[in-house]
């Protein structure tokens, strides 16, 4: 079967939002200015236009219409029925395997977040659960996430990238008590909510080698996190190609590629998420910026 290179869409960055003039609605489209960070665009309270395309997901974006209309409100590029089981990397930068004193793992580390974990962006809250506020053991990660856009089993590192349908922003947000306390990280790394990824997905037409990309967390304005995704110890190729091993990797399958250095739980004294806080999940050139800011669960 002749297979069509994922990458191969009448577009290269795309943004899954609810416009100003139709709350009712959800459209997709097209950034119309595209150096704009709709992340941070849309936190400042700037106008975001985007020109619309006919599809209603980003794995079938259909065409331009031809029409426009603002943001109100920026949502995760994949509702939470696209993604299924979403599949994460953990120790993947070479950085971060040196601060928690880690021996560079032979293998990738994978555990999983269910899609009920798939969070979106500013002005949506991030919600920390109320096992994460007994002891405030939550923490932030941030990092590259990959979109696939097509079937992939089996597949060899030399192929896998014409299965990348895009790239995102993500924050795996932690909660490193229940974490600690077991060997198995699904629990609590996979809480409602806590794979917040946006705001938009960008084509490997804009990202040819994503390992020429640069990663960074700021809480509150302060960076915690910058790394080059040149760091990582495993890379997309590799990744996909393991991930699909035996295993069916179906059409809008989110995968998570870990994070660099700089997470709050190694830090000197330890830093935490808390209600109100605010963090930035910045990746360029061309993903911008995923804004989370944190409410308790009540």
């Amino acid at each position: 079967m002749l297979r069509k290179a994922a990458c191969s869409v009448p577009w290269k960055r795309l943004v899954r939002f609810v416009p100003r003039r139709d709350s009712s609605k959800i459209l997709l489209g097209h950034p119309r200015d595209d150096n704009i960070d709709v992340g941070l665009a849309v936190r400042t309270g700037q106008d975001v236009a985007v020109d619309i395309f006919s599809g209603s997901s980003v794995l079938s974006p259909g065409q331009a219409t031809g029409t426009s209309d603002i943001i109100d409100r920026v949502l995760s590029p994949l509702a939470g029925t696209e993604v299924g089981t979403i599949r994460c990397i953990g120790l993947n930068y070479k950085q971060h395997a040196a601060e928690v004193n880690m021996a560079l793992p032979t293998v990738p580390t994978v555990f999983m977040k269910p899609d009920t974990s798939l969070g979106d962006p500013w002005p949506a809250p991030t919600v920390l659960p109320k096992i994460t506020q007994l002891d405030d053991c939550g923490d932030y990660e941030a990092e590259l996430a990959v979109v696939i856009g097509k079937t992939a089993k089996d597949v060899s590192e030399a192929d896998a990238m014409s299965y990348v349908l895009g790239y995102t922003a993500c924050n795996d947000i932690s909660s490193r008590t229940p974490q600690f306390a077991q060997s198995q990280w699904s629990f609590s790394k996979g809480f409602d909510g806590a794979c917040p990824i946006g705001p938009t997905l960008v084509s490997p037409l804009l990202i040819p080698d994503a390992a020429k990309l640069r990663v960074r967390g700021l809480k509150n304005g302060a960076v915690l996190q910058d790394c080059g995704t040149d760091d990582l110890i495993f890379s997309i190729p590799q990744l996909i190609s393991f991930l699909s091993q035996g295993t069916t990797l179906r059409p809008g399958t989110l995968i998570i590629t870990g994070t660099p250095a700089g997470v709050g739980i190694v830090r000197k004294p330890k830093v935490t998420i808390t209600q109100g806080d605010e963090f930035h999940v910045e990746i360029l050139p061309h993903i911008g910026t995923l804004v989370n800011v944190f409410a308790n669960a009540q």
